[in-house]
């Protein structure tokens, strides 16, 4: 064999090689990372889970509102991803208590029944005001002491929080927001910020995030601000007097 041959030969050797040394470790890349998203999700392959919405007022049979509707294909994917099996029940049929299953919270506390019942129990920290006899003031948001108050089509909040209760140990996740637009939202910065929050928060921790929609009149739910990790006032018990809290 002569030198040619030979150099040939290690250089394709070395190439296989190479090849397969970096297919293992993209391979074990991809898992680690399904791994952490399966624990942050709380959806390790074959679970169940649970997509909880408003039914749609306007319809006389069981339908969910368009935004609604969004936001829950848009966590179909992560869902379909992590190799469980969604079921989507409406807020007022009677449901389990949390922490069996994990389960995705979708809507307007102060009509979504489920979202309020959670926001009461797991989030003392924040009062939803359910608004005057005029509906004025309705939505508003209260958390370490600072009022957010609608303004429609210009600014709206929605929180959007990772909560941790009950046996099992399942997360449940809340998308509480003041329009439907808010609610779709808050899906789409969780499932487009679901790597950093997983690497963040990891599989046991607990977060409730308030986001502000801008311009929804113009530009939808693309336009989304993180005002700030209210975290710690959300789940410390409530020192404000005269607040209304959601109710189921």
């Amino acid at each position: 064999m002569d030198d040619t041959l030979l150099l040939l030969l290690t250089a394709a050797l070395a190439l296989v090689v190479g090849l397969a040394a970096g297919w293992a470790g993209l391979s074990a890349a991809t898992r680690r990372k399904l791994a952490r998203e399966q624990g942050f999700f709380g959806l390790p392959d074959g679970s169940e889970c649970v997509l909880v919405t408003h039914r749609d007022s306007a319809s006389a049979q069981w339908s969910i509102p368009r935004h609604d509707a969004l936001a829950l294909l848009g966590l179909a994917s992560v869902i379909e991803n992590c190799g469980a099996h969604p079921e989507v029940a409406p807020h007022d049929t009677g449901l389990q208590g949390f922490g069996a299953r994990t389960e995705f919270c979708v809507g307007d506390p102060t009509a979504h029944r489920r979202l309020a019942a959670h926001m009461a129990n797991l989030l003392p920290g924040v009062a939803v005001h359910p608004g005057d006899a005029t509906g004025a003031g309705r939505g508003a948001l209260t958390v370490g002491g600072t009022t957010y108050r609608l303004e429609p089509g210009a600014v709206e909040y929605v929180l959007l929080a990772r909560l941790t209760a009950g046996e099992g140990g399942r997360p449940v996740f809340l998308a509480a927001g003041q329009r439907p637009v808010t609610h779709r939202a808050a899906v789409r910065h969780l499932v487009r910020n679901r790597s950093r929050l997983a690497r963040r928060y990891g599989a046991d921790g607990q977060f409730a995030l308030l986001l502000k929609v801008v311009n929804s009149q113009a530009y939808g739910p693309d336009m989304v601000e993180l005002v700030a990790d209210v975290s710690k006032a959300a789940l410390a018990p409530a020192e404000t007097k005269g607040q209304h809290r959601a109710t189921a």
